[in-house]
């Protein structure tokens, strides 16, 4: 069960620093950032061996870099208002 609420806690942390640093606005949920944060922390993972600060930064990249990616997706699927 701690390493769930860890996963969760780090999640959230690297979700809501990439959102920070990326520019613009990004409209998504808790949920969503921290998801954002997982996945960035997973793909980070892959890179860098070991963690530490290196493996930290590397996450909130790749966060960021889905940020971007997700921000283009959903700029395409969006409808333009009537």
């Amino acid at each position: 069960m701690g390493g769930i609420l860890y996963t969760i806690i780090i999640g959230a942390v690297i979700g809501v620093l990439a959102r920070f640093f990326k520019p613009g606005a990004d409209p998504m949920g808790w949920i969503l950032t921290i998801l954002l944060g997982i996945a960035g922390a997973y793909i980070g993972s892959l890179f860098v061996k070991g963690g530490g600060v290196i493996g930290f930064i590397v996450s909130i990249v790749c966060a960021i870099v889905l940020l971007f990616i997700y921000e283009f997706i959903r700029s395409k699927t969006a409808k333009p208002a009537a």
